[in-house]
Parts: C-alpha cells; sequence; structure tokens
C-alpha cells in the first residue's frame, strides 16, 4: 500500500497554477443539452488507437452529462480564444446557451459539439471514467480529429492568459 501524505488543498492549488497548461474547451451534447467547460487538465494518452483523457470537476452536477452522454470532444484554444475561454469558464456568469452563442461550433463523427476554428479538436467517444475524490478523468478514444493553420496558443500560467 502507497504511504499517503496530506497536502493541503490550497497550497497544491498554489503550486499548480505554476504549471503552464494548454487552455482547452471540453463539450458534450445529449439529445438536445450541450455543454462546455474550460479545462487545463487535458493529455494524449497514445497514438494506437488515438486516445485523450480529460479530467473534470464530478462535484458539479451540470457536468453529469459528460459521464452519460459517452462522447466528448477537446477544443483546443487559439490567443484568440481568450473570449470563448472566459464564456466556458464561468467568469462571464453567462447561461448555457450564450456561453455556445460566443463562437460557431459544428459537429463531426460522434456529434459532440466542435469548436468551428479550434487549433485542433479530438472528437472523442469515452473508452473509461477513472472515479477521483474531486474529478473524473474522462478517456476517450479518437473519432475524428480537425486541425487549423498553426496560431499561437492560448495557456493559462500563474492564474492568468498567456500565448506563445
Amino acid at each position: 500500500m502507497l504511504n499517503r501524505q496530506h497536502i493541503d488543498p490550497g497550497l497544491y492549488r498554489d503550486a499548480m497554477s505554476r504549471y503552464a497548461g494548454h487552455v482547452q474547451l471540453v463539450t458534450t451534447a445529449l439529445g438536445e443539452a450541450r455543454r462546455g467547460v474550460t479545462i487545463t487538465a487535458a493529455c494524449s494518452v497514445s497514438d494506437n488507437p488515438a486516445s485523450v483523457l480529460v479530467c473534470l470537476n464530478n462535484t458539479n452536477v451540470k457536468n453529469e452529462i459528460f459521464w452519460r452522454s459517452g462522447i466528448f470532444a477537446l477544443n483546443s484554444l487559439g490567443a484568440h480564444h481568450q473570449g470563448v475561454a472566459d464564456a466556458f469558464s464561468g467568469r462571464s456568469n453567462l447561461e448555457n446557451e450564450d456561453r455556445f452563442s460566443s463562437a460557431r461550433f459544428e459537429t463531426l463523427a460522434t456529434g459532440a459539439p466542435v469548436l468551428a476554428d479550434a487549433l485542433a479538436v479530438f472528437d472523442c467517444r469515452v473508452t473509461d471514467i477513472k472515479e477521483m475524490p474531486t474529478h473524473n478523468v474522462l478517456f476517450g478514444e479518437v473519432a475524428a480529429v480537425r486541425f487549423t493553420e498553426i496560431h499561437p496558443a492560448l495557456l493559462y500560467l500563474n492564474r492568468d492568459y498567456h500565448t506563445i
């Protein structure tokens, strides 16, 4: 058994704020309902089969649509998407459909909403969900991928946006 040491959650969040992350928008749909969340906790798992993972807060009941839908799209945001990132992070206090009105969305293979001008889109079918204390880790096999010309990426570091 692992010897676990308790780290204060606030101290952990302060340390993680120094960890640069690419800002992503993860989206899903179930029937007519749609949901999108701005995240930085996402990464590649494998290229064969092509797979990614995303981490979503499991204490927010609105995120339950992700566990039930079986699909999600991971949309990589560029510098020009800061308004979209704010809309889906809750900073702008927009209602759900107003968030989706902040940009143009379409669908690819799974029916999950994809940002039309995302730097890269990974349209996925959920293959596994790992429940953790505060977050669920969704593993998705990529059903379709699309990317645009190379543009500056939107990063989050020290609790603020940056671009490279």
